[in-house]
């Protein structure tokens, strides 16, 4: 199990043997979240790092179209550096998450790609997009309450 602790509770993420899915526990007792110990915290807390940065959805989002230049990856996601992008390409390789070929050509042709891992993190990153854009006047109007207080 891992956890999340917030003002005194942890959500506790793990894996139940009966049904063989994951179950999320609310735990309002300390001695309770000794039980939430475990590598999953550290995997989730390391994977919503990776997605939850400036640039990486981007780039996933980008690559949902099929395999992608440098070079047009650069042009697609506004604002992002060069050095940025190969440091996001490089993080997303490594977690097998994006692919790399290079091609023997001059100059060099360097053409990225979303693995089947990758590929399965499309369904909720659109979730996440579409609910954003589902709610988004809502957010606005909480935001400017909020701002307006203080």
């Amino acid at each position: 199990m891992s956890t999340r602790r917030d003002r005194g509770t942890a959500l506790c993420l793990g894996h139940t043997a009966v049904t063989g899915r994951h179950a999320i526990t609310l735990i309002t007792e300390p001695w309770e979240s000794e039980t939430c110990e475990s590598d999953h915290n550290a995997i989730v807390r390391e994977v919503f790092n990776r997605v939850g940065d400036k640039w990486t959805l981007l780039v996933i989002r980008m690559l949902a179209a099929g395999p992608t230049r440098f070079t047009t990856l650069r042009r697609s996601v506004l604002g992002i550096s060069q050095r940025m992008l190969t440091l996001t390409l490089r993080q997303l390789e490594r977690d097998g998450l994006v692919s790399r070929a290079v091609f023997p050509e001059v100059p060099p042709r360097v053409e990225y790609a979303l693995t089947s891992l990758g590929e399965t993190l499309l369904p909720p990153v659109i979730a996440l997009a579409g609910w954003a854009v589902d709610h988004e006047l809502q957010i606005r109007a909480n935001r400017e309450r909020f701002d307006a207080q203080t």
